[in-house]
C-alpha cells in the first residue's frame, strides 16, 4: 500500500473517530401526543449540561444529527428534536411546504416538552439546559427562550428574530447570534435592531455577522453558499459560548 493511501485512510479514521457519540431514539409526551427525537450523550455518568438541538427547514436529517453528535462530544446531552414528526424534506419545495405547515403552537409545545424531558434525565444538570438551532431551527431556538424563561443559553444560527416589545421583554436567556452579512431574509440591520433592543433591556447577547456569508453558510450541503472558514469560526464561537454559560 502506497504511503499516500495510508495517510488518506488514517485521516478518514481520525475524522470518523473524532465524532464518536451515537444517538438513541427516545420518545416523550408533548401535551396529549407522544413525540420522538434522538438523544446523544457524552461518555461518563454525568450529570452533564444539555441542549435542545433544532433542525433546519429540511427536518431531522443527517447533518443535524451530526451537529448533535458533535455537541455530545463537547460534553452536552444533546436532544435532536423532530418538529416534523418523522418527515424529512428531499428538496426545497418539500422543505417549504413542511415549514409552512408546521403549527407554531405545536412547535412551541414540543420545544417545552423537549426541555422538560432533558430535565427529567438523571444524567442532566437541571439548571444547565440550553437550545441551539439553524435556519428555521435558529428561529425556534429563540422561541425556546421565549417558551422557557429560565433557559440557560440560546444559540441562534441565522434564524428569525422577534421585534415585538412584549416578546423582547420575555427574553432573559444569554444569547449568541450568528448571521451572514449577505443574508437577504435576516439582514444585518434586523440583527442590529434586535441586539440593540436586548442590550437596552440589560440582556446578555453576543452577535457575530460574517460579512461575505449568506444564509445557511454553515451547512456544506448548501453547495453555493457554504463557507468553510466562516463555519469553522462559528463553531469555535459556539463551543466557547456554550462552555461559558452551561458548564
Amino acid at each position: 500500500m502506497k504511503m499516500k493511501t495510508v495517510l488518506i485512510l488514517a485521516a478518514v479514521i481520525l475524522t470518523t473517530s473524532a465524532f464518536a457519540a451515537t444517538g438513541k431514539p427516545v420518545s416523550y409526551k408533548s401535551g396529549e401526543y407522544t413525540v420522538r427525537g434522538i438523544l446523544y450523550s457524552p461518555e461518563g455518568k454525568g450529570p452533564f449540561p444539555a441542549l435542545v438541538v433544532i433542525h433546519e427547514w429540511w427536518g431531522l436529517n443527517d447533518w443535524v444529527k451530526e451537529q448533535a453528535s458533535k455537541l455530545a462530544d463537547q460534553g452536552y446531552v444533546a436532544l435532536a428534536v423532530d418538529l416534523y414528526r418523522g418527515k424529512v424534506a428531499e428538496n426545497s419545495e418539500m422543505a417549504h411546504e413542511l415549514a409552512r405547515g408546521l403549527p407554531e403552537d405545536r412547535a412551541g409545545r414540543d420545544l417545552r416538552a423537549a426541555v422538560a424531558f432533558l430535565r427529567s434525565q438523571d444524567t442532566v444538570k437541571k439548571d444547565r439546559v440550553g437550545s441551539i438551532g439553524w435556519c428555521m431551527g435558529g428561529g425556534y431556538s429563540l422561541q425556546t427562550a421565549l417558551e422557557v424563561p429560565d433557559l440557560a443559553a440560546t444559540v441562534i444560527n441565522y434564524g428569525d428574530l422577534v421585534t415585538e416589545p412584549e416578546n423582547l421583554n420575555k427574553i432573559h436567556t444569554p444569547i449568541l447570534g450568528i448571521f451572514g452579512g449577505k443574508d437577504q431574509g435576516i439582514t444585518p440591520e434586523d440583527v442590529a435592531k434586535f441586539e440593540a433592543a436586548l442590550k437596552k433591556r440589560g440582556r446578555r447577547i453576543e452577535i457575530k455577522i460574517y460579512p461575505d456569508a449568506g444564509h445557511a453558510f454553515e451547512n456544506p450541503n448548501n453547495k453555493t453558499g457554504y463557507r468553510a472558514d466562516d463555519a469553522a469560526d462559528a463553531w469555535k464561537l459556539t463551543v466557547g459560548f456554550l462552555a461559558a454559560n452551561l458548564k
